[in-house]
């Protein structure tokens, strides 16, 4: 099939070069000509494992092409994605200016009958808004039907997850159009859910809703944990291994960031305020989160007796998760932030971004530390050598923020290990 994809951030990109890598033809678009010229040279524009091998294999096969024309990519196009940004507005509901903008180009310049795809997270009704707005607007006697397929792909796993997913969400008010995008997909085994486009579109909210209030409470726990001496990694484990609760995503840390849960739960909440049934135990989760990383700068200060100022503190880890260089409401920003204002001089090392205080290793940023502070887990700082850093160090002091590193075998290396949910009584 031929597909024309409407954005090249990490769900239009990575879903654009994986319908590549099934046999699709495929033509990504973006009105920024210095970024398509990136791709078209085959680098990519953002930083995911296993994205730039696909991508530069696609474009020598001739299955992935870049352009800032849409009449050229909507030619010949069997379906049209749209993979927007829907950034949150200023009262906390999804801006959708990027998808309406989207929608009147589609209708002003189509020429053939074409399946609209929105893998946008989006608010339930907007499938059918956009719909009706491109069959207002169109220009020629063409048909078009909208068919909502939201995306589930984590940031650092977008590969992974475009191939190997838990599921395929259709949501179509016309059969036939649903049965397009099933097609579409019919090169990855993934299980297929058919439902109606509302329904689709809230699958999308609920379920990072959902996710957001876990990681909320086993922070929580890991707050009470820390106030009566046990510890939250055992708690999760035991736990988890209920199967009406499962493991995952309880792991307690500073909180969630990136591009999606804080403004998907913020959507949601708002759209269901203005609804009238609004979410507490979201909203509750929300206000939970924020809190989260000041009780952790709230730590730091805490060590040091509230004297932070002219302490030297090396912040390991910028991104807000690992394997990916989105800084999209990143605790880290936060905690350098309010950290700097009490006066702390600060070093930073992130194995991906580069910052203004950005030292080239891990023993460069911690050289004279007085305190370590890990706040994104990357491997690299797993698999590092703590006894060799600790012989850097000013002081054997580490914070860890995502509980990524095993307390015994730092304080057997004369650290103290401060963590999430650790304190020992």
């Amino acid at each position: 099939m031929k597909v024309a994809v409407i954005g090249t951030g990490y769900v239009g990109l990575v879903t654009g070069t994986v319908l590549a890598e099934i046999g699709h033809c495929v033509t990504c678009i973006d009105l920024d000509e210095a970024k398509i010229r990136q791709l078209q040279s085959g680098e990519p524009t953002i930083y995911e494992p296993g994205l730039e091998e696909l991508l530069v294999k696609n474009i020598a096969r001739n299955n992935l092409h870049f352009t800032t024309n849409h009449a050229e990519a909507f030619q010949h196009a069997d379906v049209i994605l749209l993979a927007v940004g829907t950034p949150q507005g200023t009262n906390g509901e999804a801006d959708l200016s990027y998808i309406q903008a989207a929608a009147q180009t589609i209708a002003t310049t189509v020429t053939k009958d074409v399946v609209v795809m929105i893998k946008s997270t989006v608010p339930p009704g907007t499938n059918d808004q956009v719909e009706q707005l491109i069959r207002q607007q169109l220009i020629q006697d063409v048909k078009v039907d909208v068919v909502s397929n939201p995306e589930f792909l984590r940031e650092g796993h977008a590969v992974e997850d475009a191939f190997h997913g838990d599921r395929i969400v259709i949501g179509s008010e016309c059969a036939k159009a649903g049965e397009v995008v099933a097609t579409l997909y019919a090169g990855l085994q993934m299980p297929v859910l058919h439902t109606n486009r509302r329904s689709a579109e809230m699958i999308k909210y609920a379920a990072n809703a959902f996710l957001a209030v876990k990681i909320s409470y086993i922070n929580e726990i890991a707050n009470l944990c820390d106030a009566i001496g046990a510890d939250v990694s055992d708690v999760a484990d035991g736990m988890g291994m209920d199967k009406r609760i499962g493991r995952a995503f309880l792991n307690a840390g500073i909180g969630y960031g990136g591009s999606c849960f804080p403004k998907d739960t913020e959507a949601i909440a708002h759209l269901a305020k203005e609804r009238q049934t609004p979410l507490t135990i979201v909203e509750s989760a929300i206000h939970s989160n924020q809190k989260q990383r000041q009780r952790f700068i709230d730590k730091i200060e805490r060590y040091f007796h509230g004297q932070v100022a002219n302490k030297k503190i090396a912040i390991l880890g910028l991104a807000f998760k690992p394997n990916t260089d989105d800084l999209r409401e990143a605790p880290s920003l936060e905690i350098i932030d309010a950290l700097e204002k009490k006066g702390a001089l600060i070093s930073i090392y992130d194995p991906i971004i580069t910052h203004p205080k950005s030292a080239l290793s891990i023993i460069e940023c911690v050289t004279e530390a007085d305190a370590v502070v890990l706040v994104t887990e990357w491997q690299e700082f797993i698999e590092s050598d703590w006894t060799a850093i600790g012989a850097s160090v000013a002081n054997r002091v580490l914070f860890d923020g995502r509980n990524a590193l095993p307390a015994n075998k730092l304080q057997q290396a004369g650290w103290t290990y401060i963590g999430i949910g650790k304190e020992r009584k």
